[in-house]
């Protein structure tokens, strides 16, 4: 049974949800494959299941975490988005993973967008950054298409990674970011459309 405290927030083609049961096994897959490496997998079956475990309890340690996104036609599972902080953590990021089969649709950005949007909004953040790997490139390019820039003065998780800053609210409301993303988003809705030269998740 879904959690009723934990928001649920619906875009043009995504709908986001907090992680269930029934979710679990996309959820394993992915962090068990190489798509993870960037997120300290692949893991094993143990260490799966309490990265997912950590996953659910989150949200009710911090009151955010991270969604789990769904198809709203079809409810298939594609990935997840939001919030993230665990212990030692210097700041709230936002966060993301996609799983295999369903990457390079934007769905990324469309579930990223939204959860900023919401954590700005609902509430009240004045920032948030994302640690990536420096390797991850496509993680990189997402986080600069959300308008994050590198902060090489922020501390980091554990000194392998680097710190994106993503713009706080006062800058995406008077900056032509959120335009752009939504612009970028809505390209996405054609089935036809086939980006080439950039990130695409």
């Amino acid at each position: 049974m879904p959690d009723r405290s934990i928001p649920v927030i619906e875009t043009e083609r995504l709908v986001l949800r907090g992680p269930e049961p029934e979710d679990y096994p996309k959820f394993r897959h992915t962090f068990s494959s190489y798509r993870s490496r960037f997120m300290g997998g692949p893991l094993n079956a143990y260490e799966a299941w309490m990265l997912y475990a950590a996953e659910i309890g989150h949200w009710q340690i911090r009151g955010y975490g991270m969604w789990m996104i769904h198809d709203r036609e079809t409810e298939a599972t594609l990935g997840m988005a939001g919030g993230w902080k665990p212990a030692q953590w210097p700041e709230a990021e936002i966060a993301w993973i996609i799983w295999p089969e369903t990457a390079g649709r934007g769905y990324a950005l469309e579930a990223t967008h939204a959860a900023r949007n919401h954590f700005y909004t609902r509430l009240g953040w004045e920032g948030a950054v994302s640690y990536l790997d420096p390797k991850n490139l496509d993680s990189v390019r997402l986080a600069e298409r959300l308008g994050a820039q590198k902060d090489a003065e922020a501390p980091t998780v554990d000194g392998n990674d680097v710190c994106y800053r993503h713009p706080s609210p006062a800058q995406l409301r008077n900056s032509q970011i959120s335009d752009g993303i939504e612009l970028e988003i809505r390209s996405y809705y054609d089935p036809l459309f086939t980006p080439k030269g950039y990130a695409i998740d």
